[in-house]
């Protein structure tokens, strides 16, 4: 096989798999109840699972739920956003910045100690790509987010929804 027909093949996986994240994304897709993507672990052993809870609960405007994934002076800092928006008005915010969201890539997390990790999260947008690098640590035995740093564009080479042949 050619290298040119690898990279197609790749390409069109990358593409599949995409686009049955986003049909599963838009049309609601969930794992059945007490299902789970691992056996070996419960999803409060997992620090990616705050990052998880927290991009759900930003898609359906759940303020509590958004504000349950955060911690330390984070947790603060949006409890006094909610208050200055209203929960409403800062649900209609959460859900208006989500939908712009095409798509989210969390890289392998970096190791801080016992209890915090840091990953870089890559948002894709119709336009962009924006990359944040989020700490998240082990409190009071719950995983949450407490730092996000600042947002870095990302080049892409080839824009989302380019047409492929």
């Amino acid at each position: 096989m050619t290298q040119k027909r690898k990279a197609q093949v790749v390409t069109l996986i990358v593409i599949a798999a995409g686009l049955v994240l986003v049909i599963g994304r838009e049309t609601g897709w969930r794992l059945p109840e007490g299902a789970t993507l691992s056996s070996s672990e419960s999803p409060s052993d997992d620090p990616v699972d705050a990052i998880n809870r927290m991009t759900d609960a930003a898609r359906e405007g759940d303020v509590d739920a958004y504000l349950s994934c955060f911690g330390g002076q984070m947790e603060k800092t949006l409890r006094q956003s909610v208050t200055e928006m209203t929960p409403d008005g800062f649900a209609r915010y959460l859900m208006a910045n989500d939908k712009l969201i095409k798509g989210i890539a969390m890289y392998k997390p970096e190791v801080v100690s016992e209890s915090a990790v840091d990953v870089r999260i890559e948002y894709v947008y119709v336009d962009r790509n924006e990359a944040q690098r989020v700490r998240v640590e082990k409190l009071s035995g719950a995983w949450v987010i407490t730092k996000v740093d600042g947002v870095e564009r990302v080049e892409t080479i080839v824009p989302y929804g380019t047409p492929v042949y």
